[in-house]
């Protein structure tokens, strides 16, 4: 049987109450962005429209498995899986409260009747800017269970941003690549034949090191690398496409012992997500560019495999 794994940066999804905790000023109704109940409730709305469709088309089925990253809390999250496009599928939640500075956390969510959660837990990247002092990013997320009976991991991340340099911040990603390889190592000692999905917004590019790292230290497969062109990716930056959001697995799933067959991989840029007109012709149809509000859905594109389930 086949299963659609995806993964979605979905843009600075903030509930619209203050939260001393987080920094989410800029997402109140009061702030300059004018963050209302009305644009979360369109927001939830239209995110749940692209979640349900992510795949090769509509007959397929909603995924099984979402790794989401930029989300405030779990209420936000719980509001996502109950609104209007996804309520009727049955979508679990895991989330865990992060140190990040931006106050915003990975999470996934699970069709409940396809994907048995059975362990779950979140693990550090230890940061020290160059100055001495602590960087706080946000968490790993492993979550361990079974789909359609057959053990998987998924590990979702959201690594460092090139805010201040792509060289400067290399030594933040490739922090965080260590910490997935401790993870995956860990697995491995268990059960040798772990099969492991490792998903996110990794801020980085298929060919960068961090990214390498992954696919050498941990024995995965990054279909993403051969997707990614000039003319395609899932975010872009001053009119370059990037394809941050990669979803890796296992090399295990090409051999002929294995319950999980690795189908294919793909970036869902469905024309509706697009910006349909101007100088952002093709680009992602993004909530906010800067603090203009545009009402679309993220400034990612989603990414997903397609995994096929032999009994």
């Amino acid at each position: 049987m086949e299963h659609t794994i995806a993964f979605y940066n979905i843009e600075n999804l903030f509930d619209i109450e203050n939260d001393p905790l987080t920094n989410d000023d800029d997402f109140l109704p009061n702030s300059q962005k004018r963050w209302t109940e009305k644009r979360y409730q369109n927001k939830l709305r239209k995110l749940g429209l692209v979640i349900a469709q992510i795949g090769e088309s509509i007959e397929d089925g909603h995924p099984a498995i979402v790794g989401l990253a930029e989300v405030e809390n779990y209420k936000v999250v719980e509001d996502l899986v109950n609104s209007q496009h996804l309520k009727e599928y049955n979508y679990g939640i895991v989330h865990y409260d992060s140190s990040d500075e931006r106050g915003i956390d990975v999470a996934l969510i699970y069709d409940q009747t396809k994907f048995t959660v059975t362990h779950s837990e979140t693990f550090n990247v230890f940061l020290v800017n160059p100055e001495g002092l602590r960087d706080y990013t946000r968490d790993i997320l492993l979550v361990s269970g079974e789909l359609e009976g057959k053990p998987l991991h998924v590990i979702v991340n959201h690594w460092s941003s090139r805010r201040e340099g792509t060289e400067a911040t290399e030594y933040k990603r490739l922090g965080a690549a260590d910490v997935v390889n401790s993870i995956i190592r860990n697995l491995k000692d268990e059960d040798p034949k772990a099969t492991v999905v490792v998903m996110g917004d990794f801020n980085d590019n298929p060919d960068s090191n961090s990214l390498k790292s992954l696919e050498l230290q941990s024995q995965l497969y990054n279909p993403f690398k051969t997707i990614w062109t000039k003319d395609k990716g899932s975010n872009t930056h001053y009119f370059e496409w990037n394809l941050f959001d990669q979803v890796l697995i296992s090399n295990s799933v090409f051999s002929p012992e294995s319950d999980i067959d690795f189908e294919k991989a793909a970036i869902f840029d469905s024309k509706f997500l697009t910006q349909y007109q101007g100088k952002y012709k093709g680009e992602p149809f993004r909530t906010y560019a800067g603090k203009r509000y545009k009402g679309g859905y993220s400034d990612h594109f989603p990414v997903y495999l397609k995994l096929d389930i032999t009994s």
